[in-house]
């Protein structure tokens, strides 16, 4: 009688049923091919979700930048009207320093001097001068009402000035005042003379003093 032994055979069998096949091996490298794709698409979204945050920050940035221009191009003709506006009022500013300084800044600095209660302007210089000398003061207390003018003409910043006065210490007040004045130098008396009329008694006066302007 013959006897076959099958042991050896079966585990063989077994080995054969453990080990994988071929099918399954390309299973797992589909699967690892798979993975490794998904994980670069993540890779690839998140690096494309960070550009796309950084180009709209731009962009808000660029509409900030558009609203504010088209702000300043809707306000470009209220800018102008108000340039418009401060330029005229600076051209009348200028207007009205040119009269401080000019004729008409001589003229109210006489009336001024003849006015009661008020005096000449006084620069520094001159206030040093007088506090030197005594005799150059003009007086505080003097009655502008006993000298008028009846004559003012100016040529070329010379002026000659006519006038009446109660007598000849009131020239001299108003001389003493026209030299302690900032707008005016130079002041010389002309030679007086008694008015005709007696019955009057004025003294009749003429100088002649540079202006300032």
């Amino acid at each position: 009688m013959i006897r076959v032994n099958l042991l050896p055979q079966k585990k063989k069998a077994e080995r054969v049923a453990l080990e994988p096949s071929s099918s399954q091996r390309w299973l797992l490298v589909v699967l690892g091919i798979l993975l490794f794709e998904v994980i670069g698409l993540v890779l690839f979204h998140q690096t494309k979700v960070g550009e796309l945050e950084v180009q709209q920050r731009k962009n808000a940035e660029l509409q900030g930048q558009i609203g504010s221009i088209r702000q300043l191009v809707t306000q470009h003709e209220q800018v102008k009207k108000e340039l418009e506006v401060l330029r005229a009022r600076e051209g009348a500013i200028a207007k009205l320093e040119a009269a401080r300084t000019g004729p008409t800044a001589a003229l109210l600095e006489l009336s001024q001097l003849l006015t009661p209660g008020k005096g000449p302007t006084v620069d520094a210089d001159m206030i040093s001068k007088i506090q030197k000398d005594p005799l150059k003061a003009y007086n505080t207390g003097w009655d502008t009402r006993r000298v008028w003018l009846i004559s003012f003409k100016e040529t070329d910043r010379v002026v000659q000035v006519e006038g009446l006065a109660r007598d000849s210490q009131d020239v001299s007040e108003f001389a003493l005042r026209l030299r302690a004045s900032s707008y005016f130098y130079d002041v010389r008396l002309l030679p007086g003379k008694k008015d005709t009329a007696k019955e009057t008694g004025m003294v009749a006066f003429g100088m002649e003093l540079k202006v300032r302007y």
